[in-house]
């Protein structure tokens, strides 16, 4: 079995519980997500499965969106519900000054990540330093709002908010960050993730529904096959001569492409099919004595 489950991931999982509930539910080894999502959050939860997991640095690239609620004056140890309270300010609710903050968030920035956060230093997970009570300098990393709006005011310190970003963004440290600016602190107190990349709610299934498929020898109906999780990615079919060059990884020079969807360019990341149409991996197109050439990034077989 090789593609996409969209998993709603509910209240009190981890993606790591999710992933075994997973792997029990359809008796395969090769699982894995493609982004983790907070115990205490839910939503979409894509699940590699088979060679889907080799691909799931790819799948995961796309924009994702959350709608968060707010908590103002309020300032907690994990930037969310769940940390210990470490101050509380006085807060003016003033409709207008909190839209014009929020708003501020848009484009490109440098965010500096939580300490209660899965990201390795020298091996080890930020939270697990946090547990011990240490606090290490994390380097910012440069994230993108694309759109943040406000859904919601909810008095005297709440407010709803829907946030469209890239890869690698933190909500709740965005929410924090939002509380700084307004000079009196915050948290977050609800996140659930609307969509990552294709995948979004209204297509995702819960690990009961995902069961209950499985009882019924019925889980191909909800595999998104891997064609289809990587479909904003250009492509090349290479011509029956280039498939030897093809499933051995070596590169292929442009004289063995045969087929192309959109425009190939130096830099650009693609998927390779071999002549009879199959997938056979991701590759990255290069330049060298002024030809193209698409060297092997991760091969599928």
């Amino acid at each position: 079995m090789d593609g996409i489950f969209n998993i709603y991931k509910q209240k009190g999982f981890t993606s790591h519980d999710v992933v075994a509930v997973v792997r029990k539910t359809i008796q395969q080894k090769k699982v894995g997500h493609t982004g983790t999502l907070d115990p205490d959050a839910e939503g979409v939860l894509p699940i590699c499965v088979g060679k889907g997991t080799k691909l799931a640095d790819y799948i995961m690239n796309g924009k994702k969106s959350y709608r968060a609620v707010v908590t103002l004056g309020v300032t907690t140890t994990t930037e969310d519900a769940s940390g210990e309270i470490i101050e509380k300010k006085e807060v003016v609710f003033e409709e207008q000054t909190i839209q014009k903050v929020v708003q501020s968030f848009l484009g490109t920035y440098e965010q500096i990540p939580p300490m209660y956060s899965a990201i390795k230093i020298n091996g080890k997970k930020l939270y697990e330093l946090a547990r011990e009570g240490k606090e290490i300098e994390r380097k910012a990393r440069k994230i993108t709002i694309f759109e943040i709006q406000i859904t919601k005011f909810m008095p005297p310190n709440q407010f709803e908010i829907e946030v469209v970003c890239s890869k690698g963004t933190y909500i709740r440290t965005l929410c924090a960050d939002i509380g700084k600016r307004l000079k009196c602190g915050a948290h977050m107190a609800s996140l659930l993730r609307t969509s990552s990349g294709m995948f979004s709610l209204d297509t995702a299934i819960t690990l009961e529904q995902l069961k209950e498929l499985a009882e019924k020898n019925q889980l191909q109906k909800a595999l998104l096959p891997l064609e289809k999780a990587l479909e904003q990615y250009h492509s090349i079919v290479i011509s029956p001569k280039g498939n030897k060059l093809l499933y051995n990884g070596n590169p292929i020079g442009e004289q063995f492409f045969e087929k192309t969807k959109g425009t190939i360019k130096q830099g650009e990341i693609i998927l390779g099919y071999d002549s009879k149409n199959t997938l056979i991996g991701i590759y990255k197109i290069i330049t060298e004595k002024n030809r193209l050439y698409m060297k092997p990034l991760k091969i599928l077989l």
